[in-house]
């Protein structure tokens, strides 16, 4: 069945976005940008458009499961299960935002959607899927790596960072995202439809204060 999915004010930087990430021969788009710049809604949008489409056969949404406090995740309540749905919650939220007469649990009960952490990916197989994997800054080179070659026929991803909004410690696994944007910023790459896509402090939309921030 269809999805009906609601349409934003998009600008025309996002309306860029759109023709990149829907494009049938694009596989996987590296985006970057300052909080704020709606990268995760624009991702979970695409998904929806593709699941419409016919493209794909479910949206996968994963995380590193990276705390961004010093309060570390076994102090929130109830059952790993719901440990694990507050790192999803950007997720659920953009998708409150974008469904029409349709809740995520819906969608989530007929298996077209999934969330999970980046820890779980190793040794999976994915064909047509659209993976959306939040908060890349968080990830390590490796993470991404094992992420990617998840990937199966007819699949895309796309893998979102914010700069400044990394949790990680440990420099060693600094900057795993950022050397993947670099290695794939080329001709070649977007020949076979890998592309990056960068986000400015001009296309902040969340408010004013972000932006000052």
């Amino acid at each position: 069945r269809q999805i009906k999915i609601k349409q934003l004010p998009w600008t025309e930087k996002q309306k860029d976005f759109f023709k990149i990430a829907l494009h049938p021969d694009t596989k996987i788009v590296f985006v970057t940008g300052p909080a704020g710049t709606s990268k995760t809604i624009l991702s979970v949008y695409c998904g929806l458009q593709l699941l419409n489409m016919k493209a794909i056969s479910d949206i996968m949404y994963l995380r590193s499961a990276v705390e961004s406090s010093e309060s570390k995740l076994g102090f929130l309540p109830g059952s790993a299960e719901d440990k694990l749905r507050f790192y999803n919650m950007p997720f659920l939220d953009k998708l409150d935002e974008l469904l029409v007469n349709t809740r995520p649990e819906k969608l989530e009960e007929e298996k077209r959607i999934s969330m999970f952490p980046v820890n779980f990916a190793r040794g999976m197989n994915w064909p047509a899927k659209c993976i959306i994997l939040d908060e890349a800054q968080n990830s390590s080179l490796k993470e991404i790596i094992t992420v990617l070659t998840r990937m199966g026929p007819q699949s895309r991803c796309f893998v979102l960072a914010d700069p400044m909004q990394t949790d990680i410690r440990n420099e060693c696994h600094q900057g795993g995202f950022y050397n993947l944007l670099k290695i794939f910023n080329d001709e070649e790459s977007r020949e076979n439809g890998i592309h990056t896509f960068e986000f400015s402090e001009d296309d902040i939309m969340r408010s004013k204060l972000v932006k000052f921030l």
